[in-house]
């Protein structure tokens, strides 16, 4: 019989407040096999530590339980010392009694049988653990950044900075991101693309960084250490290392009204095309949705004037195969669809723009040359009204999202403070919910706006906006401090939409098996001590793929999950985890059951020789599990119709063991 000791934490009050934490000890100091059983304020402090430790010695524990927080937190710690005491790590079992118990119930009774039972539970399956013996595995010394925006960028340089190779994967035929259609940074008014550029040119000419534009993750196999990944390079049809980017293609080719993305449709491009000035790399696309050549074999004129040779029609998609110990999520944003928001004639006006819209018109290199003027006519606008929390903090869900946006508030006081530096005749009227400013500097570029540059903010959201029969914008509104109906004839009206994750995001997040919260941004290991790690091991986020944030936030982001990276790829082998599964060859049928649901392709099938009656040999299909890339998820468990996969650590019995304990009155 196991020789198990119990430790019950207070937590503080965290427990104490709810549970009777010595009546939980005297209970289970009652349990078969229990040799000590004790409470203390802190289980995880040094002192507490120190006294699981000295039990161990003292006790000759052969198993240990303690009854605290989530084994999210601590389990890692409470390993370390039983280890420290020379008790095998595993022969540890938590049971959490503070998520399960003190944070769930009001009545402090229920809440200490609960935790007696969850401890009881534990002590079962203590009785039936065997020591586990951790593996090693190499690791790859080379990084993974989905995403080449300003996250994926620093992210990038900084894992590069540290000696490690690092590729870039970006779906867009450049790198930058949002960040490129950006005209001023707040709350410094920077130049965004003064900012920007270097960073994507240092990442360009970067020996230790490889740039996959215009391309995409297909697929991810493996696990932390050795993820297998493959690209699809899409076809450019213009040859990468001959194209010198000269433009004379994109200015010579007839066809010229393409509707152009990256000014958001307010103007048209041709149909092969450089994004922008700086793009990166500088290389030429073509559009095969729009280009003459490659939908009926008329035209050509690219390739002809094209004096390097870089036109290639015959061009076709490439899949590259790569190894990777670590994977960075760095996918981004986008504003959300405005199309439903009827109310705010965003279909019916083309004077109703998106924040981002405004931005473009504002840029020295967007579709006005940096003049600002409406849509519609051309006109330089006189009045213009700013709508916050456009599709942000909305209760029902179906036209936009729950959650604050962040960003919002601070680059429309930034829209309006340019309007007014640059149009100091034009009059600026900004409707709002809250005005949220948290950040560095943040309230005082809000106030500027308001004492400075006379920008109206206005409590109050806008009901209805109509456009009239002379081009104007009939704004109404509520002023919730005057406690009246206001009626604005606006030129423009600009709506600050809500952002959300990019589109591709839930698609990677089922190659990559990470977690996504129900706004699709990908969820982090824990909030506040794991914030920029997966779950799923090996995997890391980086910027607004995780919850929306500034560029300041972004970049910093981005630092903490190269620094994760770097801790990974400094390692020449990782420990694995050993609570594995492994298949118990008399019962395997060879179904194949667990090989089709193992994520890890861990599972692989032989013909063995096995002893049949009278001395004959029967040959039979059975399953064999590669420990060093199984991760422990018990799919292969549960698919098995015999019974003849089980889960180190977390057998069949071990679990029925606990369920019996928790049933026992």
């Amino acid at each position: 019989m196991q020789r198990i000791g119990v430790f019950v934490c207070h937590c503080g009050t965290n427990i104490a407040a709810t549970v009777d934490v010595e009546k939980v000890a005297q209970a289970l100091g009652k349990e078969p096999g229990v040799v000590i059983s004790t409470d203390y304020p802190y289980m995880c402090s040094q002192s507490g530590q120190d006294m699981i430790r000295a039990a161990i010695e003292e006790h000759r524990l052969t198993g240990v339980v303690i009854c605290s927080c989530s084994p999210r937190m601590h389990e890692q710690t409470f390993r370390k010392t039983c280890a420290a005491a020379g008790l095998n790590p595993y022969m540890l079992e938590i049971a959490n009694i503070r998520e399960q118990c003190s944070w769930i119930h009001k009545n402090k009774d229920e809440a200490t049988e609960k935790a007696v039972i969850l401890g009881r539970a534990a002590i079962a399956k203590v009785h039936l653990n065997a020591p586990l013996t951790a593996g090693t595995s190499p690791v790859t010394k080379r990084a993974l950044v989905i995403g080449g925006g300003i996250a994926g960028i620093q992210t990038a340089l900084d894992i590069a900075d540290a000696g490690f190779e690092v590729d870039i994967v970006e779906k867009k035929p450049t790198i930058g991101g949002k960040m490129t259609q950006i005209d001023k940074t707040f709350p410094t008014l920077d130049c965004a693309a003064c900012i920007l550029t270097p960073k994507m040119v240092d990442a360009a000419q970067n020996e230790k960084i490889r740039i996959y534009s215009y391309s995409e993750v297909e697929a991810v196999k493996g696990f932390v250490g050795n993820f297998h990944v493959t690209i699809r390079k899409k076809a450019r049809y213009v040859k990468e290392d001959v194209c010198t980017g000269c433009g004379l293609c994109t200015e010579k080719c007839p066809q010229k009204k393409v509707p152009n993305e990256f000014n958001l449709g307010l103007d048209n491009r041709r149909a092969i095309y450089i994004p922008f000035a700086q793009a990166v790399p500088k290389v030429a696309t073509i559009d095969p949705d729009f280009c003459n050549m490659l939908k009926n074999g008329k035209c050509g004129v690219c390739a002809k004037v094209c004096t390097a040779g870089a036109i290639d029609y015959k061009q076709q998609d490439e899949h590259i195969e790569r190894e990777y110990g670590a994977i960075v999520v760095a996918t981004g944003f986008d504003p959300i669809s405005l199309e439903k928001f009827d109310e705010f004639a965003y279909s019916k006006s083309p004077d109703v723009v998106s924040s981002l819209e405004f931005e473009r018109l504002m840029n020295a290199a967007g579709p006005t040359g940096g003049t600002l003027l409406r849509p519609s006519d051309g006109a330089h606008p006189k009045t213009i009204v700013f709508v916050q929390c456009v599709g942000s903090r909305c209760d029902g869900g179906e036209k936009g999202k729950s959650y604050c946006s962040k960003i919002c508030c601070m680059y429309t006081a930034k829209h309006a403070m340019l309007c007014r530096e640059k149009y100091p005749d034009t009059d600026v009227y900004v409707f709002y919910i809250d005005v949220r400013t948290p950040g560095k500097n943040f309230d005082e570029f809000y106030r500027r706006a308001v004492e400075e540059y006379g920008v109206h903010y206005i409590k109050g959201m806008v009901g209805k906006v109509a456009p009239q029969p002379d081009g104007k914008l009939r704004v109404q509104a509520s002023d919730l401090i005057a406690g009246e109906q206001l009626k604005i004839d606006a030129d423009m009206v600009v709506l600050a939409a809500a952002i959300e994750p990019d589109k591709t995001a839930r698609s990677l997040a089922t190659m990559l098996t990470a977690s996504m919260d129900t706004n699709d941004f990908f969820t982090e290991a824990h909030p506040k001590l794991r914030p920029v790690e997966s779950p799923t091991a090996g995997i890391y986020l980086s910027g607004v793929c995780q919850g929306p944030k500034d560029i300041p936030e972004t970049v910093s982001q981005a630092g903490a999950a190269a620094s994760k990276v770097i801790g990974l790829l400094a390692k020449d082998k990782l420990t694995c985890n050993p609570c594995v599964a492994h298949s118990d060859e008399m019962l395997c049928n060879g179904c194949s059951s667990c090989e089709k649901v193992c994520p890890y392709g861990a599972i692989t099938y032989s013909d063995k020789e096995f002893r049949g009656p009278n001395r004959t040999t029967l040959i039979r299909r059975v399953a064999s599990v590669n420990e060093a890339v199984c991760q422990g998820c018990g799919a292969c468990t549960v698919a098995c119709p015999s019974g003849a996969m089980d889960l180190k650590g977390f057998s069949n019995r071990q679990i029925m063991a606990e369920v019996d304990a928790i049933c026992k009155m």
